[in-house]
């Protein structure tokens, strides 16, 4: 009596003062433990029952197995019962043997469950419910099925129970055909007036996206209970009708029905979105006045909400003030670390986890192996294997699936089949993770060899199998003998009406060189969304950033919302193009819009400021130190580095690291380049040796070519040379393009041409080797040769890339080229150029005339050094803009460096500010310096 009221403490009382207890007093007094969820005291009663000789009852058991089960940290216990109930004979109990089903259930060991179940002698329709939700907790949901389909074959009558399960998982697996026949079974037992029954019903035609359907089950119930009302909005909830959902919580409110924690649970499902936070939030406000803050249930699904909105620090504050937390609330935080690419942190939380002795179950793992992308993870990954393995998860499909899609990103396809190999069982998407990692590797062979194993083992394909193999097809030569064949496929097989593989199709003809077909297929399309718009716009970025930007503009128009990737890819293209004014305009819309908590939008407005020469706008958009991504403090080493801010660009890189930010192959790129741009030689040798000794990050070509122009600007270029000869990767037109730069800045005509040489080997018609090499005999005064390059140039039909330069005022771009002679103020700016000529020659130019690579007299030279295409730009800058504001210049080649010195000169004679972005960097000038410090 007392338990039923908790008062364990007079139960316990009451026991210790019997005089004689007998067996029936012992189970009664550990029941009372169980029932109150004293789950470790039960343990310790019933140690001390056995040691006195009193043998347990079948009941008893199965309440101990329970409180092992209900505890879900007592494993290890659980199976100590195990062991003891097979010793003393009980395992033929339906009660005892039903508890055990459960408890492997609950822990995730279904394998252990099944085998349990089969050696059974005797079950019930309990056993065989236990067996099922087992099942579908693990997600196994075909396997529920088949369970059911036994249980008829055998006779096996169901209650409503099973029958409220069976339907739920006919919704889980979108069935509605198949939900359809179970209910079916059920009117024909009578049973279609229970409650529990009519409850799944709604849940599983809210599953299927058939809302119609739940609200006539639940407007035609004769009785509701809560679960009822909770079920309705969760259906609404589950498709997307987040106004259909508080309107039902409203009359929900009116009939005077209770609302408890899985009411607001399912409201907060539906405001997982950056436009639906405002709800969520009132939502939040609720759960605080009802009092449901330490509810395990809503703070999980607060976690869920806050992380689906890219609010990893608001998911985090919940789940640190939650006074308990079940398994589902550590597995939500490890999913918000590994959604928000926080894998450290993932990582971290789930050592805690084994430390604390948590319960770890298939979605545990799955969570925190997606939390190795890439193959810097690899010991982790492995540990994470071995894992699955201890815990006997291995052999779960999910679990599987997780690892051959891990081994897949990190290359190493062999591991990734033989896990595939040896699943007990597999199902597309383990294919799928197979053939993904192929195309990760980038061998569109064994991506078609997987494709035709995957149809021979008689797995569906579906379009997550389509997208993968298309994503393996990446040349001209890929095209003709994979692509275009498996177009036709994908027509034959009737994929080409799904929108991911009409936007994939799109961006496989266009990474394959053949743009036309991309447009033919976007434009054939009778419904354009913003999957295809992005895939367009995508297409046309890599072959031309101005159509790209015009798209983005007519995907406004024709009233298609931007997302996130839409963004993203116009920052970008705003950041290639330099175009500050249209950037400004996307990221006020970006903010408008509510997409600035997105953090890859808000590094691609980073980028883009950085890539226009704000550096205080990048510096304000930052993240602060401790919520930064690695891409946040790539795009910031990297902006530094540009903006010649090189002692800056270290210092950021160390707070990284002291931040515990695992830098990359990218992160290295930018340092490099920044020491390479700041002459700081010693370090960014240093760096490069660390990068693959302390970091574990293999040089790539990247990495090279900055340690090549490291030691070239700084004239080394025997350590250039040597560098090359050992370089692990094979060396590209980058490499000696760099090298034969340097060999002009520092005149070394031989290595000049060795380096030309091995360029024209790469590829013949490559104008930049005989323009570089012109050069380098033109500073040495070797014209004869300079002559005989150009000669070659000439007979080989190859002509020199023009230099041009340009300014933007407003939505204009005016462009110069080289003696521009064509603009409307031609006459004003040649006039402004001889004001500024006059003027710097007062203040102490002196024109260096080597960098008029012409053989004329000096005269000639210093007027075609007048005649430079940044000088122009330069005087119709200052022209048309305030007086007293900033002048930006922008130049498709390396700035020449008499032109440098011009720079100087004006911003100390006029008192303003130039930038001047060239291909590499950015130059600041004011008051008579640059921000290169005369190095670049």
């Amino acid at each position: 009596m007392y338990s039923k009221f908790g008062r364990i403490g007079y139960a316990r009382y009451i026991f210790d003062n019997i005089p004689e207890r007998n067996e029936a007093s012992w189970n009664t007094m550990m029941s009372c433990y169980v029932r109150v969820g004293l789950y470790p005291e039960s343990i310790g009663f019933f140690s001390g029952m056995i040691g006195r000789g009193f043998r347990p009852s079948g009941f008893v058991i199965a309440s101990l197995i329970t409180a092992c089960d209900k505890s879900a940290c007592m494993f290890n216990e659980g199976l100590q019962v195990h062991a003891f109930v097979v010793k003393i004979g009980l395992l033929c109990d339906v009660f005892v043997g039903t508890s055990l089903l459960h408890f492997y259930g609950t822990y995730g060991l279904v394998s252990k469950s099944r085998k349990l179940f089969e050696e059974m002698p005797d079950k019930n329709v309990v056993t065989w419910t236990s067996l099922i939700v087992g099942h579908s907790n693990n997600g196994d949901l075909g396997e529920v099925m088949n369970i059911y389909k036994r249980m008829r074959l055998e006779g096996v009558c169901c209650n409503d129970n099973t029958f409220a399960i069976v339907i739920s998982t006919c919704g889980m697996l979108e069935d509605e055909l198949l939900g359809r026949q179970v209910l079916g079974h059920v009117m024909k037992l009578g049973l279609e007036n229970s409650v529990s029954v009519a409850n799944s019903l709604i849940s599983m035609y809210g599953g299927c996206g058939n809302v119609d359907e739940a609200f006539y089950v639940f407007d035609h119930m004769d009785e509701r209970d809560i679960i009822s009302w909770n079920s309705i909005i969760s259906a609404s909830a589950q498709n997307g009708l987040c106004e259909e959902s508080l309107r039902c919580f409203h009359y929900m409110r009116h009939v005077n029905k209770e609302v408890n924690s899985t009411t607001l649970s399912s409201l907060l499902t539906v405001c997982g979105s950056t436009y639906k936070l405002k709800w969520g939030s009132g939502i939040h406000g609720l759960v605080v006045k009802f009092g449901l803050e330490s509810n395990v249930c809503v703070g999980n699904t607060l976690i869920s909400m806050y992380s689906e909105t890219g609010r990893s620090e608001d998911a985090e504050l919940v789940f640190q003030r939650m006074t308990e937390k079940d398994i589902i609330s550590w597995n939500s935080m490890l999913a918000c670390y590994v959604q928000n690419e926080e894998c450290q942190k993932a990582l971290k939380l789930f050592a805690k986890m084994l430390r604390m002795r948590k319960p770890v179950n298939y979605v545990t793992l799955t969570s925190v192996l997606s939390a190795c992308p890439n193959p810097e993870f690899l010991i982790q990954g492995k540990i994470l294997h071995a894992i699955a393995v201890l815990t006997g998860l291995q052999d779960n499909v999910i679990i599987g699936n997780a690892l051959v899609t891990m081994y897949g990103k990190f290359s190493m396809i062999v591991e990734a089949e033989k896990v595939l190999q040896i699943m007990p069982k597999r199902d597309e998407v383990t294919w799928n993770a197979l053939i993904g990692g192929y195309t990760e590797s980038k061998d569109p062979n064994e991506v078609i060899k997987a494709f035709k194993l995957m149809r021979e083992e008689g797995t569906p394909a579906n379009y997550i199998t389509i997208i993968n193999v298309l994503g393996g097809f990446m040349t001209p030569g890929d095209l003709l003998k994979h692509g275009m064949p498996f177009h036709a496929h994908i027509v034959l097989t009737g994929f080409e009406s799904d929108k991911y593989v009409q936007s994939t199709l799109i961006t496989m003809y266009a990474k394959c060189g053949d743009l036309n077909s991309s447009n033919s297929i976007f434009n054939g399309l009778d419904f354009k969304n913003s999957i295809s718009w992005n895939a367009i716009i995508a297409a046309n970025a890599n072959h031309g950033l101005e159509k790209a930007l015009k798209l983005v503009v007519m995907m406004k128009k024709a009233g298609v919302d931007l997302d996130q990737f839409s963004f993203s890819v116009a920052l970008s293209v705003s950041a290639d193009l330099a175009m500050l004014e249209e950037g400004q305009q996307l990221h006020g819309l970006v903010v408008k819009l509510g997409f600035d908590s997105d953090h890859y939008v808000t590094n691609a407005a980073m980028d883009m400021y950085g890539k226009c020469g704000e550096m205080e706008d990048v510096l304000k958009l930052l993240p602060s130190p401790t919520n930064r991504s690695r891409l946040s403090w790539n795009i910031l080493i990297s902006s530094f580095a540009k903006h010649g801010c090189f002692q800056k660009a270290k210092e950021a890189f160390h707070e990284m690291l002291n931040l515990g930010t695992k830098p990359d192959h990218v992160t290295f790129v930018s340092l490099l380049s920044a020491c390479s741009h700041g002459g700081l030689v010693d370090d960014g040798l240093a760096y490069y040796y660390a990068m693959t000794t302390e970091f574990g990050v293999p040089p790539g070509i990247e990495h090279c070519v900055c340690i090549i122009d490291l030691l070239g600007r700084s004239g080394r270029l025997a350590e250039a040379e040597n560098f090359i000869k050992g370089m692990v990767v094979q060396p590209n037109d980058l490499v000696w393009r760099s090298l034969l730069a340097a060999c002009k800045i520092h005149r070394n005509v031989e290595l000049g041409r060795k380096a030309a040489e091995h360029l024209l080997e790469l590829d013949p018609s490559d104008d930049s080797a005989y323009v570089l090499l012109s050069n380098v005999c033109a500073t040495t005064g070797r014209w004869e040769e300079v002559e005989n390059v150009r000669r070659q140039m000439g007979s080989r039909n190859i002509t020199k890339k023009p230099a041009c330069s340009w300014v933007k005022l407003k939505t204009e771009v005016n462009k110069f080229g080289m003696g521009e002679q064509s603009h409307p103020q031609t006459g004003q700016i040649y006039a402004k150029l001889g004001e500024l000529m006059k003027m710097i020659r007062e203040a102490g130019y002196v024109p260096d005339t080597s960098y008029a690579l012409q053989d004329t007299d000096e005269e000639q030279k210093e007027h075609n050094l007048w005649n430079h295409s940044e000088r122009i730009a330069l005087a119709f800058g200052l022209i048309n803009t305030p007086e007293g504001s900033p002048v930006k210049v922008f130049k498709n080649l390396r700035v020449c460096g008499d032109c440098h010195s011009v720079y100087k000169h004006v911003s100390a004679a006029v008192g303003r500010k130039i930038i001047l972005r060239d291909p590499y960097r950015f130059h600041h000038f004011s008051d008579g310096k640059c921000s290169c410090s005369d190095y670049w």
